[in-house]
């Protein structure tokens, strides 16, 4: 609608602006007496040097548009007032006939856009800590889909780096075979936080361990050997992980994929003459660009994350010839892609900026960061179990009756550990609280799934089926202020798409399927709906009761949660 308005605004004002201009210019009043949107003419005043207020009540005078019922000039701004049982037959007509493809638009027209996320350490836990990264990229990844592009999720795995010389030293002194085969992660998690204790009482140990990672990389049989065998049961306890998650990836190549891909680049860098020796080590300099240097090889040969990631840039743009290339990394690695833009800008690499770094902040337990070294973690996975676990719980005291009650409290209590974390503005910190998470009022994953469920627990009651408005032509004459508070949002889950879509932020859409589902709880607490006498108002409000579980599920769908239909 924003769309149509810009279009007639400039054939009414007659002025060179573009319509996506005057579109980004259009606003939503703070209040419905105000109108459904609004045009501030300040905008104008400079072109046509009037005074906004006069350029309003000129606009007005030949604006016209069919669901437009009434315009309005008030100090330097044209309100506009939808003609609401026009405009309301018109959104749900479009809502019931296109379901789950409602919102959808060919923005991207099948180009790719990869997005690498996840990305755990092999040979340790799958933490809370990783859960932002995982759903922020999955979410992203689901809206991206949905505005046209071809995308491309990708589990950069981090199996390769000194860490494994420390796990592989703490394995050769401390570590039994029998133990790690019957409890892989916890085993190999235990050794390598009992590495870390013993390294602060002797030093030498990180020696031990740096000459095992070389080992390492020179291909030694037995640091192969072990490496393979650690990397093998990690992914398998993160494959239980991601089913719980219905997360699902394109590519698995982690670190060590582009082990034999980097001297291509160091060879680039060479011939360049952008590498410089520094103590040993060889860096570029970014002097120009306020960076410290960056580390390309240390001392003893050994790569770092630097080197592989110039790599895996180069990689992927060759293998999905990216539209954009996102990085779903937490916040403290700011630097480092900066760092990797700078130095593919010094190489004239003319797709440097279609790297997209979308930063997050940190998951908090008790106020501080969850540490993977100090052995200060929340396992992700006893989290899920207890969230579901907590959730059948009140599923049993709220509807012991319910059919398939496990599989709904697994997508209420999944879904309410990837609500809590999509519904904050990604960068800034989360705060887990599990019984926050968990609760079915508020602004909760379990608030909005109940909401929808509700709603087609009246459709059911109703006998409504899938089809049954397809063809409607019932025009909601009855409607108010209550209904189109409920369309107008309902319209706006376009644009609130698109927005999430343009900042990276799936925030906005969790943050819209809240505003949806309590502007239906308002409205089921005031309205009659099955005892409603009048067959068409009734026809009406199941109507838009339709529309309103169609755009919560996909709500929830596009923040990879579950919407069941009974709670």
């Amino acid at each position: 609608m924003k769309s149509r308005i810009a279009e007639q605004i400039k054939i009414a004002a007659g002025v060179d602006f573009s319509q996506i201009e005057i579109e980004s210019w259009i606003e939503k009043p703070k209040f419905s007496t105000m109108g459904d949107f609004a045009f501030p003419c300040f905008r104008l005043a400079k072109e046509f040097k009037k005074a906004p207020n006069l350029i309003a009540a000129e606009i007005a005078q030949t604006f016209k548009l069919k669901e437009v019922e009434r315009t309005e000039a008030v100090g330097g701004y044209l309100n506009f007032y939808l003609d609401l049982p026009l405009y309301s037959a018109k959104v749900l007509k479009e809502v019931i006939d296109k379901r789950a493809g409602y919102g959808q638009k060919d923005l991207g027209k099948g180009k790719s856009i990869s997005i690498d996320l996840s990305s755990p350490n092999i040979a340790k836990p799958f933490s809370m800590g990783h859960l932002r990264s995982t759903v922020i990229g999955n979410a992203l990844a689901n809206v991206t889909e949905k505005l046209g592009y071809k995308v491309i999720r990708i589990n950069h795995i981090g199996d390769w780096g000194t860490q494994f010389g420390k796990l592989i030293t703490a394995y050769q002194k401390w570590g039994s075979e029998e133990q790690v085969k019957t409890s892989p992660i916890a085993e190999l998690h235990k050794l390598y936080v009992y590495f870390h204790e013993q390294a602060e009482l002797n030093p030498s140990l990180d020696d031990e361990a740096r000459v095992w990672f070389k080992r390492l990389e020179d291909g030694d049989e037995e640091a192969v050997r072990l490496w393979e065998w650690f990397r093998k049961v990690s992914l398998e306890a993160f494959s239980a992980v991601y089913e719980k998650l219905n997360i699902s990836f394109d590519s698995f190549n982690g670190e060590a994929f582009y082990n034999d891909k980097m001297n291509d680049v160091i060879a680039m860098l060479e011939d360049e003459g952008l590498i410089e020796e520094s103590e040993g080590a060889r860096v570029v300099r970014l002097d120009d660009e306020g960076l410290p240097p960056c580390l390309i090889q240390k001392r003893d040969g050994a790569t770092l994350y630097a080197t592989r990631d110039l790599a895996a840039a180069f990689y992927r743009k060759r293998e999905y010839s990216f539209e954009k290339s996102l990085y779903v990394v937490g916040n403290e690695q700011s630097l480092h892609f900066k760092q990797l833009k700078a130095i593919l800008k010094k190489l004239n690499i003319l797709w440097a900026e279609d790297l997209v770094h979308i930063s997050f902040g940190m998951m908090l337990k008790d106020g501080k960061k969850m540490s993977t070294r100090k052995g200060k973690i929340v396992l992700l996975e006893k989290v899920l179990e207890q969230s579901t676990a907590l959730a059948a719980e009140a599923i049993e005291e709220k509807n012991p009756n319910l059919k398939e009650k496990q599989q709904v409290a697994e997508a209420v209590g999944i879904g309410a550990i990837m609500f809590h974390d999509l519904k904050v503005f990604r960068q800034n910190d989360v705060h887990f609280e599990l019984k926050d998470m968990l609760r079915f009022e508020g602004e909760t994953g379990p608030y909005v799934q109940y909401a929808h469920a509700r709603a087609c627990s009246i459709l059911r009651k109703a006998a409504v089926k899938d089809s049954s408005f397809s063809n409607s032509k019932v025009a909601p004459a009855s409607f108010g202020e209550e209904e189109r508070a409920i369309v107008m949002k309902i319209s706006a889950f376009e644009e609130v798409i698109e927005e999430a879509f343009a900042e990276w932020d799936p925030s906005k859409i969790a943050k819209y399927a809240i505003d949806l589902a309590q502007l239906f709880n308002q409205y089921y607490a005031h309205t009659h709906i099955l005892n409603e006498l009048d067959e068409e108002v009734k026809a009406q409000r199941l109507l838009l009761l339709e529309s309103i579980t169609i755009v919560l599920k996909e709500s929830l769908r596009l923040l990879g949660i579950q919407a069941p239909e009974e709670m």
